[in-house]
């Protein structure tokens, strides 16, 4: 399954911004796969953090593979050494194992979720060990589909914002104009901005200025 969105978002989008309409244009429709079991999206994000996409992917096959399916009982079932030995650390291990238990327990509502706003979900995720903000906004667009996430935290759309527009640096004043332009629909205009910061227009460059390494 892939992030729902179609003409009315890429239209709004294309009338808020030039330059994003221009990319839209050329990039087209992205399709980017989610996970809409909540319980299993959070998982996967925990197990992607800090890694390549192509690790996570390999890990949470083997996971899938070893326990059958990503659920309660299985990850309560497994022991953290059986976690480990599909690829992650020992403090992930904990994290999901931690998890599971706050669900399995209903510490943790995993059924009201999806009736909170935005906010709402975010203030609940970040309570749970491992997930900080930006893993959160994930779990957001990627778990939940929701529509109106951009995410500050995110290097990528940083460094997709100064290809797109040629700044040289990213503030906070400066992301949050974007941000607005961009609302109610800024999950899909994450998905451009990183596609372009994945060089999907390969005649837009990064004007981050080049950080000077001084010899000893």
């Amino acid at each position: 399954m892939y992030f729902e969105y179609g003409d009315m978002e890429v239209e709004y989008l294309k009338k808020k911004d030039k330059k994003l309409a221009e990319a839209i244009e050329k990039i087209g429709p992205i399709e980017r796969e989610v996970d809409t079991d909540l319980f299993s999206s959070v998982v996967h994000h925990i197990v992607g953090q800090q890694i390549s996409t192509a690790a996570q992917k390999t890990i949470w096959n083997r996971m899938n593979s070893s326990l059958g399916e990503i659920n309660v009982e299985t990850i309560n079932s497994a022991s953290p050494d059986e976690l480990q030995s599909n690829g992650i650390t020992f403090r992930k291990a904990d994290y999901i194992k931690d998890f599971a238990r706050k669900v399995y327990t209903g510490e943790f509502d995993i059924l009201s979720i999806e009736n909170k706003s935005d906010e709402e979900i975010i203030e609940e995720l970040v309570k749970l060990k491992g997930i900080g903000l930006w893993t959160a906004e994930m779990i957001l667009i990627f778990g939940l589909q929701r529509k109106n996430v951009f995410s500050f935290g995110d290097l990528a759309i940083h460094r997709g914002l100064r290809m797109l527009y040629r700044h040289r640096k990213i503030t906070e004043e400066l992301f949050e104009k974007y941000r607005r332009r961009y609302s109610p629909y800024g999950s899909v205009a994450s998905l451009y901005i990183w596609a372009i910061s994945g060089g999907a227009i390969p005649e837009m460059k990064d004007c981050a200025p080049k950080k000077i390494v001084k010899k000893k």
